[in-house]
């Protein structure tokens, strides 16, 4: 059984991988010829500021006396320059919106296992093609184009990463820094001639990167005053270094300036999602070859904005970024054209290089070549775009440029994904054959289904592992002569040994046919019927929160379509109660909430609470209760009173602007560090240890809590401790064996295996219930395929300085607490009810399997980028999800039956 687990681990990370080789291959070509204007630039140098996290709306909308935060920039938008709205795409992150901007691509999704900070692949940028290129701002963003860049001529000037702090007293002294080390910098050059010589050169690039605006607004939300003011000083620092460059180059009329944002923020403070105030930046251009104020009568678009801006008379120019914006150039119509030409030209070179890369590994009479740009199509809108420039008509030259672009970015579309049917196909031939593999070992070794059916088991035949053999070897050779990827070959090859295993077992398969056909008809259905709306509704839930609320609806009047009523009147009322107090938090509000800290407070004084009712409890009983034990319980509940008082006192330092507190840094770390281990010191018996379990995770939970989600492990706890109990009335009812006493229950870590007993049809209702729990852990207090739905301010309490890490492992372990505490309530279900965690587990992992086939079959590759990413996610989620249960029932073992002592001391009991 240890090997089936092993290597059913080994195909789950398969499959979980196998979605980043179909979607998130790295779409970047290398090997064209490079192509170039033949024309001059009209400037020599440009200007690019950077404004992180600035929002479209922040910037262009009036203040409430109907003045301009930004009056500088408002100037240049009326009397120099153009503006628009500029478009970003998910996720909308500092590296990937910087990329973009300066590369010219959207961002490679194999970075994000980089933390979007280094270069998983090679790419070239703006900079790399510049002369020289002197960069300031964030040691996060400057680092990755300079280290991309070919030979020394991008300089990049960083300040140091703890600067990044949010809880720091003033955010906008990172933007004082760039300003301040850009007038250093010109001033030094006036004597040093050596740079002073560089900076007078043609193609150079000055980047200012400026981080304190999207400080503020994670720290203090967009809507605060922190965000607005800083947007003043930035438009104030943007002005003096305008003037400065005016004036250093003698206002020769050849520097473009460039002011934008590489992505929006959403009204809580966060952003990497696809909502509108993360995807609308701002885009204002003005300088060499950039268009004058268009004054307009009318402007047609799909939003309000103009007149909420009160810009409806200045015409608005929208981009999407990485395009070229034409529209924005003041040249001649000839540069142009040839800019236009040139840049159609790249993108052809792409797709030629991207096509003769795939035809060489594809078989001819395999290769279907991209029909709607064919050799003849290519060289004839060729031809005709050099004819119209010949004869000046430059925008016949524009329009069938535009139309080269969309087809040849479709060509590339298309080679890119030109595997991913087969690669689809492999991975579902193997699914399926996995979760009917895992269904027949549950019927052949942990049930009585197919007993009494059995017939002579025939002697194996030679012909079926020959014919898998053969099929894998011509499996191997297809591929080989296509040179594909290594990985190619495990997608291809893995469904073989699998499917030989399902089938190997055919003898199992006739026999369960004969079982299922003795059952009544409309039984069978009823049931099938009943497993499949369970699926569903759990599918659902992943795309409608209140789906959860719905099953826990059902959960709670389950006891009454029962006899359970008649048996366990309490029991019955509070499985009830607590369905339905649980049943409230998928429909709280997920996004989008102010902390609340007197829920938090409220959620550490029912913890007191309870504690106090347990542990008098306890000590009434006449078994007694040893000091040792009591110690762990007051040493919890201290914690659970630190961990309230940390969250007060951080919230209110924050507030004044004061940092986090060392002290409270210091508890925090600490308390995380013991929430694993001082469990292990308490009491074996079933409800003891369950409760120590509880006090400690709920420590560690109540730091990384805002506002309402503190109550959630605390609902969700009782509700499992009735779990615990309802299944034991289920187990009497049925008549499996006699009720044991929960009280005298306790965890081993060596269980007698001949206790366990074989599956029952109502083992796979207690399964079902396991999965549902768990994915009401995942989106009870929120929906986390939603990159926005994450709040800083959940860990401010251990750190307030930006490190992408150790920020997201400590919101991911906030994730994973409610999962261990369901996980180790599932370990007290199976002791109680007698059943090998093994059977029980295998239905769990069959029944997620069928959710992530689900999720395979509805990950999209069109529509909106939010769509195909929460798409992704799902599928991504729900294997981790598989994943994940091998340890965190390995965690949930550990935490309920393992036993630390202090000392060696002798017991004492308290009577």
């Amino acid at each position: 059984m240890l090997l089936f687990f092993t290597l059913g681990l080994l195909i789950h990370f398969v499959f979980f991988a196998s979605i980043f080789d179909i979607y998130f291959t790295s779409p970047l070509v290398h090997g064209m010829t490079p192509q170039f204007t033949p024309l001059p630039p009209p400037a020599r140098r440009l200007v690019l500021f950077v404004a992180d996290g600035l929002r479209a709306d922040a910037l262009y909308k009036l203040d409430e006396n109907g003045n301009s935060r930004a009056p500088f920039i408002r100037n240049i938008i009326m009397h120099e320059g153009s503006w628009g709205i500029s478009h970003t795409r998910v996720p909308t992150e500092s590296r990937p919106g910087h990329v973009a901007l300066i590369a010219g691509f959207y961002e490679d999704v194999s970075a994000v296992a980089k933390g979007w900070k280094e270069n998983p692949v090679e790419f070239d940028s703006l900079f790399n093609e510049s002369k020289y290129t002197w960069s300031w701002g964030s040691p996060d963003i400057l680092p990755m184009f300079a280290k991309g860049a070919s030979g020394d001529h991008v300089y990049t000037y960083s300040y140091d990463a703890k600067r990044e702090d949010f809880g720091a007293q003033d955010a906008t002294k990172l933007d004082m820094w760039v300003f301040d080390n850009v007038k250093d910098f010109f001033h030094r050059a006036r004597n040093n001639q050596s740079l002073f010589s560089k900076i007078n050169e043609e193609k150079i690039v000055f980047f200012l990167h400026l981080l304190g605006i999207d400080t503020n607004g994670h720290a203090h939300r967009p809507s605060s005053r922190d965000y607005k003011d800083n947007i003043k000083k930035v438009d104030d620092g943007v002005k003096e270094i305008v003037s400065m460059f005016n004036h250093f180059y003698g206002n020769d009329g050849k520097t473009t300036f460039i002011f934008t944002s590489d992505h929006g923020m959403t009204d809580w403070g966060s952003h990497g999602a696809g909502h509108p105030s993360e995807t609308l930046t701002p885009l204002v251009t003005w300088g060499a070859g950039i268009k004058y104020p268009q004054r307009v009568l009318a402007q047609q678009f799909d939003d309000a904005f103009l007149k909420e801006w009160r810009l409806e008379n200045w015409k608005r120019l929208d981009v999407n970024q990485g395009i070229l914006p034409v529209d924005y150039l003041n040249n001649t119509d000839l540069f142009k054209a040839e800019s236009m030409f040139t840049n159609a030209v790249q993108i052809l070179e792409q797709f030629k290089v991207k096509m003769t890369q795939k035809k060489e590994v594809t078989l001819p009479f395999l290769f279907t070549p991209f029909k709607l740009l064919s050799d003849s199509k290519q060289f004839n809108i060729l031809r005709k775009a050099r004819s119209y420039i010949k004869h000046r008509k430059f925008d016949k030259v524009v329009s069938l440029c535009k139309e080269l672009i969309h087809l040849a970015l479709k060509g590339l579309s298309y080679y890119h994904t030109y595997d991913r049917f087969f690669l689809g196909v492999n991975v579902v031939i193997g699914f399926v054959g996995w979760i009917s593999y895992a269904s027949l070992l549950i019927i052949k070794s942990h049930s009585n289904l197919i007993k009494g059916v059995s017939k002579e088991v025939k002697k194996p035949s030679h012909l079926l592992p020959c014919s898998f053999v053969a099929i894998g070897i011509l499996v191997a050779f297809f591929l080989l002569i296509q040179a594909c990827p290594w990985t190619y070959y495990v997608y291809g090859l893995l469904p073989v040994p699998i499917w030989y295993a399902v089938l190997r077992e055919f003898q199992v398969i006739q026999d369960l046919v004969a079982s299922v056909l003795t059952y009544p008809l409309s039984h069978f259905v009823g049931y099938l019927l009943a497993f499949t709306l369970g699926i569903e509704v759990l599918v659902l839930s992943f795309f409608y929160r209140y789906m959860l609320t719905a099953g826990l609806t059902a959960f709670a009047a389950w006891p009454f379509l029962t006899r359970l009523w008649t048996r366990a009147k309490v029991t019955s009322l509070s499985w009830t109660f607590f369905s339905l107090l649980l049943a409230v938090f998928p429909l709280m509000p997920v996004v989008g909430r102010k902390p609340d800290i007197s829920l938090v407070m409220g959620a550490g004084l029912l913890v007191l609470l309870l504690s106090l009712c347990v542990v008098t409890s306890l000590m009434k009983r006449k078994d007694g209760f040893i000091k040792e034990e009591l110690l762990v319980h007051l040493l919890q509940v201290l914690s659970t009173v630190l961990s309230m008082y940390v969250v007060y006192s951080t919230q209110s330092s924050l507030l004044r602007k004061q940092g986090l507190p060392l002290m409270n840094q210091i508890i925090s770390w600490a308390t995380l560090a013991s929430s694993l281990v001082v469990p292990l010191l308490s009491s074996p018996v079933l409800f003891q240890r369950l409760f120590s379990i509880l006090l400690s995770l709920m420590s560690t939970y109540l730091l990384l809590s805002t506002g309402y989600e503190a109550l959630f492990p605390l609902v969700l706890s009782c509700l499992m401790f009735v779990w615990i109990n309802i299944e034991q009335e289920t187990l009497q009812q049925s008549g499996v064996c006699c009720k044991q006493k929960l009280t005298s229950i306790q965890f081993s870590y060596n269980i007698d295996i001949t206790q366990f007993r074989q599956l029952y049809l109502d083992d796979i209702r207690r399964a079902f219930f396991l999965v549902f729990f768990l994915v009401t852990a995942f989106f009870g207090t929120g929906n986390i395929a939603s990159i926005n739905s994450f709040d800083l301010a959940s860990v401010y309490c251990f750190l307030t300085v930006f490190s992408p890490f150790v920020m997201g492992a400590l919101m991911m372990w906030k994730i994973l607490i409610p999962f261990v505490l369901v996980m180790c309530a599932f370990e007290a279900v199976q002791l109680t009810t007698q059943l090998s965690s093994k059977s029980l587990f295998l239905i769990v992992l069959v029944i997620s399997d069928i959710m992530a086939l689900h999720f395979f079959f509805l990950v999209k590759d069109y529509g909106s980028w939010l769509d195909i990413g929460t798409s992704i996610s799902h599928y991504v989620i729900v294997m981790s999800m598989t994943i994940f249960l091998v340890f965190l029932n390995g965690l949930a073992q550990l935490l309920t039956t393992k036993k630390l002592r202090l000392c060696g001391k002798p017991k004492s009991h308290f009577m």
